[in-house]
């Protein structure tokens, strides 16, 4: 995968993210529903439960008509006369307002229906109604239209105010919301709730534009007035009597509701509505919209307006947009680690908002860059793969044209030899005579496969003995021993080379028939300090080794040449050679070989001053002994 087409997938891929995500903020912020919610909702418990319950308000008090009052009445539903009975006792307990959660639909026994309506007018009341609404809303309704009403007997609505009970649950029952206008047939108008807070205060909450303003004070709402619900625990928090106790000792209900808003309702076992929530599976509805009446009037409603939404979306955009840069720019491990730790800080923040009473959205964050940061970081795992593929592979191309230990040298340490440095080193110089005369005669091609063959020999034979060839030069060949590190059997190591290479190039010459055209073989070795740096161009460059040494390792074949030598070894390799073999098993025969050369003699060298202690081996004494050393080794 070329860099160029990697960037432009990068781009793309950033691109395509940055799109989700700003599509996914865009579908909150205008309040759209989608599967996303069903994750915030899972969240959202999470963090009520991480806060616990809370105490509710004393100004909301439930009249629960429970299994009890069901058992002492006989009956289910209770008679109007009945519930006669309970609205006067609330009222003669000092109740403030009364919000009755019952649906009074139709026509009962006349002078019970007078009587009802006579005690829900003697203090302020709101009575239920319920709608029936479609299962998608259009688009440019704003508030929730029901498209059937059950409203109260008209005896009934004449005597108390009415408002909608009905309350938003999200995909699994739990009531989140409680919408607070409603448009009805008669126009928009204020819930059940939102019409018990008036009667309690004895002013009716007035509309804003993102809330509703209670008591001189703002509430903020969501989206289309409606009010998101804190719940303060399971059954029971909000102060709840039955209502025979109502009934059966009015002194003790007096103590309970005078001065409170009290919502009378049903909480009966198998009856009533009944609702999931985080801290209860089985709330009673009038607790429901006793949690909501108590949130607007303590002021814990969930902040979750379109400023908290607006946040929400641009955390969910910058948590994308930096997600994928940290996978483009940094390692992607680290990418990883830094990418997750912003999600967590994002967590975090929710529940630490939470607390102070502010819904922010923990799942939009996730849904909207987890995509587009695991697809880019496949996509850059997939090209840091392919990278690797290349490096190994240039590596490996790399080690054809260096020696191997060079390549994976300075493979690992990209800064090798930058710095040259000065150590001691074994160099031998070999190369064919004849090969001229050969190469006319053949050719190119075929003098080319004779090159590589003699060429492979030379590596296979140097590489047994630990040496590095640091350069071809057509029919020769230049090695070193104690490159890229020095070892004391280097010397040792060159001497026992010289040897095997003379033998082995003596086969091959007779077994590929060139012995009419090549004629011998010459080598040349020396000991001493070399230079071993880069050399070439700042573009282009090569690791050389560098010194008299060398210089003196390649002249020793001219020595050769006039002597009839095969191998001249200068008396410096084979003194350092002795004294490796000394510390080494195998070394006895090498030894002693190098310990009576046939020819000891002082030479003069081509641009040096001193003459120079060699020893000499003519091919066939050459030969001999390596079959020597190598029968004992």
């Amino acid at each position: 995968m070329k860099l160029k087409l990697y960037a432009c997938l990068v781009a793309l891929l950033m691109l395509a993210g940055a799109i989700w995500a700003g599509g996914l903020a865009q579908s909150h912020i205008g309040g759209q529903a989608s599967v996303l919610d069903r994750l915030e909702t899972v969240l959202l418990d999470l963090r009520i439960l991480i806060k616990g319950p809370r105490e509710a308000p004393q100004d909301v008090v439930i009249v629960a008509i429970d299994d009890k009052t069901v058992t002492a009445v006989g009956q289910y539903p209770v008679g109007r006369n009945f519930l006669t009975a309970l609205v006067e006792g609330i009222r003669d307990a000092g109740a403030k307002a009364l919000a009755v959660d019952i649906l009074l639909i139709g026509k009962s026994d006349e002078a019970a229906d007078a009587g009802l309506a006579r005690a829900l007018a003697s203090l302020p009341t709101v009575i239920a109604a319920g709608g029936q609404f479609p299962l998608e809303q259009a688009a440019e309704v704003l508030v929730p239209a029901p498209e059937t009403e059950l409203r109260p007997y008209e005896a009934f609505s004449e005597a108390a105010s009415v408002g909608l009970v009905n309350v938003a649950t999200d995909a699994g029952g739990t009531p989140r919301h409680i919408p607070l206008i409603f448009k009805t047939g008669q126009g928009l108008a204020p819930s059940f709730g939102m019409q018990a807070v008036g009667k309690f205060l004895g002013a009716p909450p007035s509309v804003t534009a993102e809330g509703i303003r209670i008591g001189g004070r703002v509430q903020p709402l969501d989206l289309h007035w409606q009010q998101s619900l804190n719940y303060y625990g399971k059954g029971g928090t909000i102060r709840t009597i039955s209502a025979q106790l109502l009934l059966e000792d009015p002194a003790a209900a007096k103590v309970a509701l005078e001065g409170h808003l009290v919502l009378l309702g049903v909480t009966a076992s198998a009856v009533g509505d009944r609702f999931s929530t985080p801290f209860d599976p089985i709330l009673p509805g009038v607790e429901v919209l006793s949690t909501g009446i108590a949130n607007l009037l303590d002021g814990s409603v969930l902040l979750r307006d379109s400023q908290v939404r607006l946040c929400d979306a641009i955390a969910a955009v910058s948590l994308t947009l930096l997600g994928m840069a940290l996978i483009v720019f940094l390692p992607l491990a680290s990418a990883t680690i830094v990418y997750l730790l912003l999600l967590l800080g994002w967590l975090t923040a929710t529940v630490i908002a939470f607390n102070q009473g502010i819904w922010l959205n923990a799942a939009l964050p996730f849904a909207a860059s987890v995509p587009p940061v695991v697809a880019l970081a496949v996509l850059r795992e997939g090209f840091d793969w392919f990278r690797v593929r290349r490096l190994m592979a240039a590596r490996e191309a790399l080690s054809r044209f260096q020696a191997p230990d060079l390549a994976r040298r300075i493979a690992d340490d990209p800064g090798f030899l930058q710095v040259p440095r000065e150590q001691p080193v074994a160099i031998l110089f070999i190369d064919l005579a004849g090969y001229t005369t050969l190469s006319e005669k053949l050719g190119p091609a075929r003098t080319r496969d004779v090159l590589k063959a003699f060429h492979t020999l030379v590596v296979n034979e140097a590489a047994r003995n630990r040496g590095l060839v640091l350069d071809f030069m057509g029919d020769g060949a230049m090695i070193g021993f104690g490159i890229p590190d020095a070892a004391p059997r280097d010397a040792e190591d060159a001497c026992r080379c010289a040897f095997d290479l003379v033998g082995a190039v003596h086969d091959w010459i007779k077994t590929s028939g060139l012995n009419a055209d090549i004629r011998e073989v010459r080598l040349g070795g020396h000991y001493g300090p070399v230079v071993l740096s880069r050399l070439g161009h700042e573009n282009q460059q090569q690791i050389a080794a560098t010194g008299d040494c060398v210089n003196v390792a390649s002249r020793l074949m001219e020595v050769g040449k006039s002597r009839g030598a095969s191998i001249v070894l200068s008396t410096a390799l084979t003194t350092a050679a002795k004294t490796a073999t000394r510390q080494t098993a195998t070394g006895d025969t090498l030894r002693e070989v190098l310990a009576r050369p046939p020819r000891l003699e002082a030479v003069a060298i081509r641009g040096r001053v001193q003459e120079l202690e060699v020893a000499l081996w003519t091919a066939n004494e050459a030969v001999r002994e390596h079959s020597g050393i190598s029968a004992t080794d």
